[in-house]
């Protein structure tokens, strides 16, 4: 039996209030102080005190908080405990603060408080000493059972521990070298107790009462362990008993909810740790797996890397090293669906039957990498999901425009707070197989900033020879994406960086005709508006000719997105016909007569108010079906937007119709000019970039070189037609930017007619970039500005000679209703758009053909 040596308190103790917790004499505590008593009292006593007893405080509990500093002292707990200072830690921030780490010495009872300030000292009584409980028979038959009872269930306690934790087995020692007398404190500072019954144990100052006190609290303990063992019988054999902490922090022995949440944890890790058994990732993968996994068993859970680790492991395992979906090859039945889904769009179409017949031949074939390039609205995006649907396969939509860091693409580095993996990993993770069809849309807005250059990083995604290695910065181990089907989407190549455009298959995706607009309007548009706004064929018809009306007078588009709008805005306003039919009010503010012209029902604006002053019509609801025409068309959708304004506008000399094209599609464009004295100026206006102005001198200078040729003149009939002459080039639209060196016959041509006096045929349309020896040279977007051209209702169309193998793309529609001219010189091309023809004694080869 060990002995403590006996001491004796002071009979004046300085009063420590705590709120942390309640001190047992035996037990050790560490407590904050920053209240302003209890600062002072560090400062005064521990800091400048030099001998033993200064280190002596009174604790004692305090149920108000004692940082509330306020002016009168708190009602203090009559009972205490006499504790010596061992260590005093001083800290600055947020505010001024000590962590004192205190020893319980013995209960004492205040017998008077003898002063308040500046910290409270009181006289006290010490109620049991420190010196050894005496070991007589006499105590033994006073306490008796309760002694015997009480040493029973501590050491069944702690037997039923983890012997081979040191603090479990030191705490066994202590059972049999401490006097009994002493345990009970000892025991209640170790096991989870509340502060309140911590409290009644130190009011108990009766050894007999302190006993029957503590006994039930050991009973509790040792059932709530008896039920967790019971609940770990019945899980699997490779689960561990989670070690029990130090002995300082004993409090939260198994059976306690803080025990249940660490065993969960563990059980997740066992789970985890099966699920990177049984994974079939490569064996680079499965290495880092299991050295991380190590890790994380020697982890304390309260770290921060704990966490990450965690995420790390379970991304590893969710991913699909080797799950991928079975390839749909029947080039039948996806040639249907592919009609079904998408009116038009041959060539793209041709190119993914392509794909899946080498892939019906080849298991193994990579998968390519599409770039679906066209104006918005021609449905590159749904073509993309129809191409997943066609294949069977899984579907992720990455959106790209506006992405101005690489580490979307790649992924963040584990070693920053927050880090996540990239887009793409993340996408495989989202569908769960390794050869979905990913659609990276609008690859040519992605941006560039000091966080790196996104598109940069996708040239290893989209290398057919690099990314069965790909290598994101958060799995740090290579992942194939070799199987992936990347699909890109763009408006224009123009931004994508060379390197990133190098390594993608570009497949155009012009714009509609009127005709295939229709078409897609009647088949997809229509019933997706009717079913959304509730409606059915027999409540609304749109007949062809409305619908080509939609598309030529209130929509100037290559997609149909803005003609989806307009359907929608009609079928809105059917639905209010159809709503206030099954809703209609006896009484009107105002009279409406129905009207049977065509089934549609007119709202009369003349309608005199003292024909209905006597008598009240009742409305009667619309005839079913409402048919919409281009009277309701008006009402609905208001005044045409857009009107045939061609002949209008070249109905004096100086101005001529070209044709460009945008990232929109293709659009007509007009150049007009005009002359006035001057000092041989050439004024250009309209934002040209600086391609445009270097045509419109190329123009200006061959008109120049030829102009007695086509006896050209100024105003003063001098050939040099810049003398005493200022010359304004314009082009309408003055807030879009224009540039490219496709306008070039059409400056020339406008300026021959500003020259000669002549008009340019109003049907005529031109494209091609000129030289100064007056040649026609090739341009690209034939396509697209012929279908401009066709929507504009032009009917002859200029083009380079060395372009005519680019009108096999238009549609045969399109090529009966316009006249194609194909001119290798600017003397072709004036011929061409002037009638009667433009040159003097020239050769009468004019290449024309309707095609």
């Amino acid at each position: 039996m060990s002995s403590v040596s006996p001491i004796q308190i002071p009979s004046r103790l300085p009063l420590l209030l705590t709120h942390e917790g309640v001190l047992l004499p035996g037990s050790t505590m560490r407590t904050s102080v920053d209240s302003a008593r209890n600062l002072q009292l560090v400062r005064s006593r521990l800091l400048k005190g030099t001998s033993l007893q200064s280190t002596i405080l009174g604790v004692i509990p305090n149920t108000p908080d004692p940082a509330s500093d306020a002016q009168d002292l708190p009602p203090l707990h009559r009972i205490g405990t006499a504790a010596l200072a061992v260590q005093v830690v001083g800290s600055n921030w947020p505010k001024p603060h000590y962590t004192l780490l205190i020893t319980g010495l013995c209960r004492f009872q205040i017998i008077q408080v003898i002063k308040e300030k500046p910290y409270p000292v009181a006289e006290v009584e010490q109620l049991d000493r420190l010196e050894e409980f005496p070991n007589t028979c006499k105590t033994r038959e006073e306490l008796g059972e309760l002694s015997e009872q009480f040493y029973k269930y501590a050491v069944q306690l702690v037997e039923m521990l983890d012997m081979s934790v040191p603090a479990v087995a030191k705490l066994r020692r202590l059972l049999d070298s401490l006097p009994r007398e002493a345990l009970p404190d000892i025991l209640t500072s170790i096991i989870r107790t509340s502060n309140k019954e911590k409290l009644q144990i130190l009011d108990a100052v009766s050894l007999e009462e302190r006993f029957k006190m503590t006994i039930p609290l050991l009973v509790r303990q040792i059932e709530g362990l008896k039920l967790l063992q019971k609940t770990r019988k019945h899980k699997q054999d490779d689960k561990r008993i989670i070690a029990i902490r130090p002995i300082r922090r004993l409090a939260h022995i198994p059976g306690t909810v803080e025990d249940e949440d660490e065993d969960e944890d563990n059980d997740d890790i066992v789970m985890l740790e099966k699920k990177i058994r049984t994974s079939s990732m490569p064996e680079q993968a499965h290495r880092v797996c299991v050295k991380e996994l190590k890790r994380l068993k020697k982890m304390p859970q309260s770290m921060p890397e704990y966490a990450l680790t965690r995420n790390y492991l379970e991304l590893m395992v969710e991913l699909p090293w080797n799950r991928s979906t079975t390839d749909r090859l029947d080039i039948r039945a996806a040639r249907i669906l592919l009609d079904n889904d998408h009116y038009a769009m041959e060539k793209l179409k041709k190119r993914v039957l392509e794909y899946l017949a080498v892939r019906q031949l080849k298991n193994n074939l990579k998968g390519p990498i599409l770039c679906f390039v066209g104006p918005p609205g021609v449905g590159k995006t749904s073509v993309g999901r129809s191409v997943a649907k066609t294949l069977g396969r899984e579907f992720h939509r990455i959106a790209l425009g506006g992405v101005c860091d690489q580490s979307d693409i790649r992924g963040h580095r584990r070693t920053y707070v927050g880090s996540m993996p990239g887009r793409i990993i993340n996408g495989l993770k989202t569908v769960g197989v390794n050869n979905p069809v990913f659609l990276l849309d609008e690859v040519d807005k992605l941006g560039k900033s000091l966080q790196g250059d996104p598109a940069a990083a996708l040239l290893e995604v989209l290398d057919p020879e690099q990314n069965h290695n790909f290598t994101d910065h958060y799995l740090n181990v290579a992942f194939d994406l070799s199987q992936v089907l990347f699909i890109a989407t763009a408006n224009t190549t123009a931004t994508i960086p060379p390197a990133l455009l190098d390594r993608m298959e570009i497949i155009q995706v012009p714009g509609y005709t009127q005709e295939e607009k229709i078409e897609i309007a009647h088949r997809h548009l229509i019933p997706k508006q009717l079913e959304q706004h509730g409606l059915t064929p027999q409540q609304i018809q749109i007949p062809q000719v409305t619908t080509l009306d939609i598309i030529t007078r209130y929509t100037r588009e290559a997609g149909v997105r803005s003609l989806d709008r307009k359907l929608g805005a009609i079928c809105r306003a059917v639905a209010v016909k159809v709503a206030e039919g099954q809703h209609r009010e006896a009484k009107l503010d105002r009279p409406d007569v129905t009207e049977g012209e065509g089934c549609r029902e007119h709202i009369l604006e003349d309608a005199k108010p003292e024909s209905t002053s006597d008598t009240t019509d009742l409305a009667l609801p619309p005839e079913m079906p409402i048919l919409i025409d281009f009277h309701a068309l008006k009402d609905i959708l208001g005044p045409p937007m857009y009107e045939m304004e061609v002949s209008e506008r070249l109905s004096q000399p100086g101005v001529a119709i070209g044709l460009a094209w945008t990232p929109l599609g293709g659009e007509i464009m007009f150049v007009e000019a005009s002359r006035m004295d001057g000092e041989g100026q050439l004024t250009l206006t309209g934002q040209l970039g600086n391609v445009m102005k270097e045509s419109a001198h190329l123009a200006i200078s061959w008109l120049r070189s030829n102009a007695k040729k086509y006896h050209l003149t100024n105003a003063s009939g001098s050939f040099d037609l810049l003398e005493n002459t200022d010359i304004h080039l314009h082009f309408p639209a003055g807030a879009v930017t224009k540039d490219g060196p496709s306008a070039g016959v059409t400056i020339a041509t406008c300026l021959a007619s500003l020259f000669s006096g002549r008009l340019v045929r109003s049907d005529v349309a031109m494209t091609g970039e000129i030289t100064l020896r007056g040649l026609v040279l090739p341009v690209g977007g034939i396509k697209d500005k012929v279908l401009a051209a066709h929507r504009a209702g032009l009917k002859r169309v200029i083009i380079p000679q060395r372009n005519e193998k680019d009108l096999e793309e238009i549609p045969g529609n399109v090529r009966q209703d316009l006249s194609f001219v194909t001119a290798s010189c600017l003397d072709e091309v004036l011929n061409a758009a002037f009638d009667g023809g433009f040159t003097v004694n020239t050769r009468p080869g004019l290449l024309s053909s309707k095609l």
